[in-house]
């Protein structure tokens, strides 16, 4: 039925054509017949007079209104095409108390406009605010004519049975019409918005509105409309079309001209009711809904100011400006490659006379190439024990004492050639692990005082090469499990934020926010590209050094074999793909920041910050190093609290405190485990034990710890961390997720700061590459924290706070500080990773059993 009912009205306006002209007419004859009915006396019989006057612009009209009466201002004007005048309509009401509102209706040719007096705006909880000073702008419907004279209507009703006192004037709007680059001030309160046009000049396609104020509060909303009528201004509509977001102080929106069709929008200004939105407090508690609240002056000065934004030739620019910074150091790393190359050629010419094998010049050349042996660490009398200095020949018989057990085992190049053929898809850890059936030796030696490389690198070099292979393999299926979900739910929130344009969703550094397409920053995620060129660098440069070691054992190189740190490049590989990923989803966080996903940006943080500690004690412990599964477990364990902590933890005393334990409590876990080698056992007895080392190391009598240097890590790794769990415990930082990020950067910081101490103390030496990389690294990480810290938004406050902190761009006009912190950081993280790689390189030569563990 309805459907045939609408068939016919289509088919009625087919036959009828000459009536559509007529719409807009009957419209306005339809809005006085139900004006004049709603205005009525309250009974049919009861005469109502209605009085139509011809009215000027800016002339105050002083009338009183009853039910009797309904009074006509017929006002006109002429607007032309080419030119765009403002009309401003301000009423007052005089009467304290009222025993009904005032309605005015104002007929235009193409828009109709209502309101009452008192106007009643609504807050939170429904609560109701009275305002006796309206004043509304007309929307000005377009002409196509050169010059018309058109007429608009104010009528003016009510049903009130006593005389109600008002006073009307219609104005002409001064400067309706902004200036490009001239700021324009005003006033504006929640019953007086106030709007005005922007056309966009020939060759300007994108445009910066912003709207500043010398004050937070009141609470303001800056909006951005299609030339159209009615114009939504005020706070319960002005959500409804077009572009909008809170502000205190600042305000910007970037506007396309592709987004406007008639190449011209509104600004819209409209002042909130209460103060909540912008983080301001409540000032009234919830009252019933019938209470009217007096909101006092909520009168806010305001200017505004329309910019030219950047063309295409900038967005050009800062795109080859972050290629070529990044392409630069594959150049670099290209040209390092080629000198050490020659280097490397030009010392096997001089070092390697054909007569003599390289096992034999490493054995005449000595460890540092110079025929002297490196200094012992324990030559020092803070390693002496009972007050005797011991020598390294001393350490060295105590290791090959036990060679029957598990000393150093003295290998020939036939059977290592043997082994090396043997297929690595045939070998598991399980299968073989030189350890598994001598738990007794593990006893012995990993308890030993004075450790070498050599003791903890026995298991065979094919299973522990698939053992941490697991690191890359593991991280690479993270990635696309993670990454997919997100890439996905960002596009969404960037699909919302255009549809609805609600710009308080996302947390913009606005003032220098560049869109392009769909994506309204891409500055923000073109600067996360050097975190994946590189990560991917980082891979190349591992990919190099790890086929170079594997050709060096097919060779059977004895350097290779028995000598330096045991080369596995499972962790650098899944480092290497971390910061790429670290990459690609910041750059998915900055498709839309806020509070939700956080995590993104964060989460691959972790991750680098656990690898790189693992990879740092990896390099001395490659037996006992942890797994691939029980570190990501680890790891994930750390993303959950992570999440708890962004969704429970703000203010939340309960989950500070339980944090607070867990922590405490897995520092004091880690800390046996490192110090014992893991030669302990957390069981029942475990309390027992405890007390009897007590009893015996510290009551019976008095003895220091037997491993002096961990002893003196872990008491500096106890003292960071308890300070962190209580700084958390009492302070309880809204950022939950930076504030365990830096429990993570702390504890790598103090381990890395402690391996390279513990390095130059065993008479150890770092290469000129390596001592290159870390004071470039560290000034590098100087800056990016500096801009960092910077602080252009943050999601721990309302938008309206958040924009605050915006700036403008500092670099080619196109990148802001947290762009140059990207840049800065990625380039920091590679550094890092190239410490991690090159800082043992002077070990290359030395046999792991005149290595010393710390």
């Amino acid at each position: 039925m309805v459907l045939r009912n609408y068939w016919k009205s289509r088919h009625k306006s087919r036959r009828f054509p000459t009536l559509c002209w007529i719409r807009p007419g009957l419209a306005a004859v339809f809005w006085f017949c139900v004006t004049q009915l709603a205005c009525g006396a309250g009974t049919v019989g009861d005469p109502k007079s209605v009085v139509q006057k011809e009215a000027e612009f800016d002339v105050t009209y002083n009338d009183t209104v009853t039910s009797k009466n309904q009074t006509i201002y017929a006002f006109n004007h002429t607007i032309s095409r080419n030119k765009t005048e403002g009309v401003r309509v301000t009423v007052d009401v005089l009467q304290q108390q009222l025993e009904s509102p005032i309605l005015f209706v104002i007929r235009q040719k193409q828009a109709v406009m209502s309101f009452q007096v008192p106007l009643i705006l609504r807050g939170l909880y429904q609560r109701k605010y009275p305002y006796k000073h309206v004043g509304r702008t007309l929307c000005q419907p377009p002409t196509r004519a050169a010059s018309e004279t058109q007429f608009f209507f104010v009528d003016v009703s009510t049903l009130s049975s006593q005389g109600t006192n008002y006073q009307l004037r219609v104005s002409r709007v001064e400067s309706f019409t902004l200036q490009t680059d001239k700021k324009f001030s005003f006033t504006a309160s929640p019953s007086q918005p106030q709007f005005f046009k922007y056309v966009f000049p020939d060759g300007v396609d994108t445009v910066i509105v912003k709207v500043n104020s010398d004050v937070n509060f009141p609470c303001s909303v800056m909006s951005v409309q299609d030339i159209q009528c009615p114009v939504y201004d005020l706070d319960n509509n002005v959500a409804f079309i077009g572009m909008y977001q809170t502000m205190t102080k600042k305000g910007a929106i970037t506007v396309q001209r592709k987004d406007f069709p008639s190449n011209s929008f509104y600004v819209v200004v409209v002042v909130k009711t209460e103060d909540e939105a912008c983080g301001g407090p409540l000032r009234f508690y919830p009252l019933r809904g019938d209470v009217l609240i007096d909101a006092g002056n909520r009168t806010k000065d305001l200017n505004v100011v329309v910019s030219p934004a950047i063309n295409s030739e900038k967005y050009v620019i800062g795109m080859l400006f972050c290629l070529g910074i990044f392409l630069s150091f594959y150049v670099l790393t290209l040209l390092v490659a080629c000198v050490e190359n020659k280097r490397m050629k030009r010392r096997e010419v001089f070092e390697n006379p054909p007569d003599i094998s390289p096992a034999e010049t490493a054995s005449l050349l000595g460890k540092n190439g110079d025929g002297k042996t490196p200094a012992s660490p324990y030559e020092y009398g803070s390693f002496a024990d009972n007050g005797s200095t011991l020598s390294s020949e001393a350490i060295t018989d105590s290791a090959t004492s036990t060679d029957n057990n598990y000393g150093y085992i003295e290998r020939s190049l036939d059977s290592v050639a043997r082994s090396r053929q043997e297929s690595l898809s045939s070998v598991e850890e399980d299968d073989y692990d030189t350890l598994g059936d001598i738990d007794s030796d593990k006893n012995i030696v990993r308890t030993k005082k004075y450790l070498c490389v050599a003791d903890l690198a026995r298991k065979d070099k094919r299973v522990l090469s698939k053992k941490y292979q697991i690191y890359f393999w593991n991280i690479a299926t993270i990635a696309v499990f993670y990454a997919l979900p997100v890439i996905q739910l960002v596009i969404t929130y960037q699909t919302v934020v255009n549809v609805t344009g609600n710009q308080d969703i996302c947390y913009y550094n606005f003032l220098c926010a560049h869109p392009l397409g769909a994506l309204s920053a891409f500055n923000n995620i073109l600067s996360n590209l050097g975190y994946v060129m590189l990560g991917l660098l980082f891979l190349l440069i591992v990919l190099k050094r790890d086929v170079m070691n594997n050709r060096a054992l097919l060779r059977n190189d004895l350097s290779a074999l028995e000598c330096g740190i045991p080369k596995h490049f499972g962790v650098y590989y899944a480092m290497g793909t971390a910061l790429m990923m670290e990459g690609l989803l910041s750059a998915c966080y900055h498709v839309c920041p806020n509070y939700t996903n956080f995590q993104f940006d964060t989460s691959f943080m972790y991750m680098i910050a656990g690898l790189c500690m693992l990879k740092l004690y990896q390099k001395r412990h490659p037996d006992i190093n942890a797994s691939a599964y029980t570190a990501y477990a680890c790891l994930a364990a750390v993303i959950f609290f992570s999440v708890l902590g962004v969704v429970f933890g703000r203010g939340n005393t309960v989950f500070w405190i339980v944090f607070s334990v867990i922590h405490i409590l897995a520092t004091l876990l880690l800390s046996t485990q490192l110090y014992y080698m893991g030669r302990w056992r957390l069981d029942s007895g475990v309390l027992r034990r405890i007390v009897y080392v007590i009893y015996t190391d510290c009551i019976r009598q008095c003895s220091g710890p037997m491993y002096i240097d961990r002893m003196v890590l872990l008491v500096m790794g106890n003292i960071v961390n308890w300070s962190l769990a209580a700084y958390g415990l009492i302070v309880r930082p809204n950022d939950f997720a930076s504030y365990l990020l830096a429990i993570g950067i702390c504890n790598l910081l103090l381990y890395f700061a402690f391996y390279i101490i513990m390095k130059l103390r065993s008479g150890e030496r770092i290469k000129c590459l390596p001592l290159v990389c870390i004071l470039f690294t560290a000034v590098v990480w100087g800056f990016a924290l500096y801009f960092f810290f910077q602080g252009l938004s943050t999601w721990q406050k309302t938008p309206a706070e958040s924009r605050e902190h915006n700036r403008d761009c500092i670099l080619l006009s196109f990148f802001d500080d947290h762009d140059i912190w990207h840049f800065l950081s990625s380039i920091a993280m590679f550094g890092s990773f190239l410490v991690l790689l090159t800082m043992d390189d002077d070990l290359d030569t030395v046999q792991r059993d005149k290595i010393y563990v710390f």
